[in-house]
């Protein structure tokens, strides 16, 4: 039976690894403190993350990095952006090939997860695992769809076997610059989306902001290497339309707050979960900036997050743009 290991014991991570058993796989997950694998394996649930979601019996539960990767064939890397320089450097010289599914930009270096990996793990194989999911959704094995990506096709194939079931269909890439431009930049326009539902602007407004974001994250994947066509997949445009379509998102729940005048910082203070979106915002926008690259929604989210134009004055800032051809 092929071994995959999963690390990284949040919501995203433990529902891939309850997909991978479900996909006839022998999986194994991680999680960092011998007290959270503890009390999981006593629930026989990952509460804090996915309460009510039973963790079959053929899944593996450890703290131990070795017990984890010993005999995998991949590791599915569900950690945030912004750890996943540190936990790198913590893995095994003996890594198998790896599969990124954190969606964003690395603040003080501007790269994207695989240039991450890259840096510090040149030659791995590795791959991004991208797409319109909710975690709730695929742990309890409702149809959904998402996308591997990687230059590396027997890695993509592999991964695809690891994972793939009828209800979880894994179409292949072979741009992973467009796949992860899109994971990171639907994230800030997620927010942006929100702000201005909570702002009493209308959906009209909202659809507008959606189907401009889509332009431009095209805009930045072009400029990075990546294809237009990908903006318009499951990567892009479906994860986009998820993750900005209701407060059952992070990002899009943020922005519906803070488009009712609440404070960012009290806001994240009440949450479990990462959301991405907050630290991708202005590394988006810098990384942009070096590629000479023009993003107005994902800039006026930044300034919006940085306390320096209120969500009023960012869709004014919006508005007033000289008109122009589509």
């Amino acid at each position: 039976m092929a071994r995959i290991a999963v690390l990284g014991a949040g919501a995203w991570g433990t529902a891939l690894a309850l997909q991978a058993v479900r996909a006839g796989s022998q999986a194994c997950l991680w999680a960092r403190d011998p007290a959270r694998v503890a009390a999981m394996a006593a629930a026989g649930e990952n509460a804090r993350y996915l309460p009510g979601v039973a963790l079959p019996a053929g899944l593996a539960l450890t703290h131990d990095l070795a017990v984890a990767l010993h005999g995998a064939e991949a590791a599915i890397l569900a950690v945030p952006v912004q750890h996943l320089r540190a936990f790198l450097a913590g893995l095994p010289g003996d890594a198998p090939p790896l599969v990124v599914v954190a969606k964003g930009v690395e603040r003080d270096t501007l790269r994207l997860p695989l240039e991450i990996v890259e840096a510090l793990r040149p030659g791995l194989p590795a791959a991004v695992l991208s797409g319109p999911n909710f975690a709730h959704e695929v742990a309890a094995g409702l149809p959904a769809a998402a996308v591997i990506a990687s230059r590396d096709t027997g890695l993509r194939e592999q991964v695809g076997d690891l994972l793939a079931t009828p209800a979880f269909r894994l179409y292949g890439s072979d741009d992973p610059v467009g796949v992860q431009v899109g994971g990171a930049a639907k994230n800030v326009i997620a927010i942006a989306a929100g702000a201005v539902i909570g702002a009493g602007l209308g959906e009209n407004a909202r659809a507008a902001l959606v189907t401009r974001g889509v332009a431009e994250l095209a805009r930045l994947a072009v400029a990075l290497g990546g294809r237009p066509e990908t903006a318009a997949g499951l990567s892009g445009l479906g994860d986009l339309l998820l993750t900005a379509s209701g407060p059952a998102s992070r990002n899009t729940s943020l922005g519906l707050a803070l488009g009712r005048g609440r404070c960012l910082a009290e806001v994240l203070a009440e949450r479990v979960g990462v959301t991405e979106g907050v630290a991708t915002a202005p590394a988006l926008v810098a990384r942009a900036a070096v590629a000479g690259v023009e993003l107005p929604i994902c800039h006026a989210v930044a300034d919006l997050l940085a306390g320096e134009v209120t969500v009023a004055e960012a869709m004014g800032r919006l508005l007033a743009r000289p008109r122009r051809d589509e």
